[in-house]
């Protein structure tokens, strides 16, 4: 359907996609999750004000879940903004409220919006016929999973940083352990690493910590060894150097807390 506007064009006019549609949620209302501050709207016959502001402290959060209990509120839709919906989502499924979390650029695409209310009233409208489709979220134990595996992924990033900047410690101070070892951060590297943050600067010397599986010649290896020392490079080598074994310390508890929490997952298999 289109209008002309005051220019003479042609408008197009959106419909409410709500128009002829039966009622899927009668008990739906709807959060407009922010930063600070949440804006959440509930039928008009369920309270005297149709939309309300909470805070974003913990206590606003249980007021919140509180006043949706009262307005017999039993779904809630949401916009998944950020990573401020995610304790929202906790509080009321612990209020045994039904969360949806949808995309937001669904949200906000949705056809028939009127700019002239609050989204909230709006995504509550929406909600109300069955409009949101619920995004996928695992139940708590795999939640819980996820978040120690994303954290030991973290913890390797921040190790493989780690070894970039030792490797160009070394290379600016022209070791170039990397031509005769495949791995500097194995037990040869970490060994000659050490020795030349203790103060080792005898490239012969050096050059015997290597392991017997190691391929390179000795004097191969000793050649790689003679160094351009540098203060400033020794200084952020050895920084590299405490960051890489405090990162593979926290791996370490990582993969601890991982199994000791898998063992708590019970099988599904038959």
């Amino acid at each position: 359907m289109f209008r002309k506007s005051k220019g003479g064009k042609k408008k197009q006019i959106r419909k409410d996609p709500t128009v002829g549609l039966a009622v899927a949620n009668p008990d739906a209302a709807a959060i407009d999750v922010g930063c600070t501050e949440h804006w959440v709207a509930v039928r008009p016959d369920r309270a005297a004000e149709q939309v309300r502001r909470f805070g974003c402290f913990t206590a606003d959060l249980e007021a919140l879940a509180q006043w949706l209990k009262e307005c017999k509120v039993d779904t809630v839709v949401m916009e998944a903004t950020g990573n401020y919906w995610v304790v929202l989502y906790d509080i009321l499924e612990e209020h045994q409220l039904r969360p949806v979390v949808v995309n937001p650029r669904y949200a906000k695409n949705m056809s028939g919006k009127k700019h002239d209310i609050s989204d909230c009233i709006w995504m509550q409208k929406l909600h109300t016929y069955g409009l949101f489709a619920n995004s996928f979220r695992p139940e708590e134990s795999f939640r819980i999973l996820r978040a120690y595996l994303r954290q030991r992924q973290n913890l390797v990033q921040a190790a493989s940083q780690c070894i970039q900047h030792m490797q160009s410690a070394l290379t600016e101070m022209n070791i170039q352990l990397a031509n005769v070892i495949s791995d500097i951060t194995g037990d040869t590297g970490l060994r000659i690493i050490d020795a030349i943050l203790a103060g080792e600067r005898d490239p012969r010397q050096l050059a015997r910590l290597r392991d017997p599986r190691i391929k390179a010649p000795l004097s191969e290896l000793a050649a790689a060894l003679q160094g351009h020392w540098k203060a400033e490079q020794l200084f952020i080598l050895e920084q590299a150097r405490l960051s890489f074994a405090h990162y593979i310390n926290q791996m370490e508890e990582c993969e601890r807390r991982t199994q000791d929490h898998m063992r708590t997952l019970k099988s599904r298999l038959p």
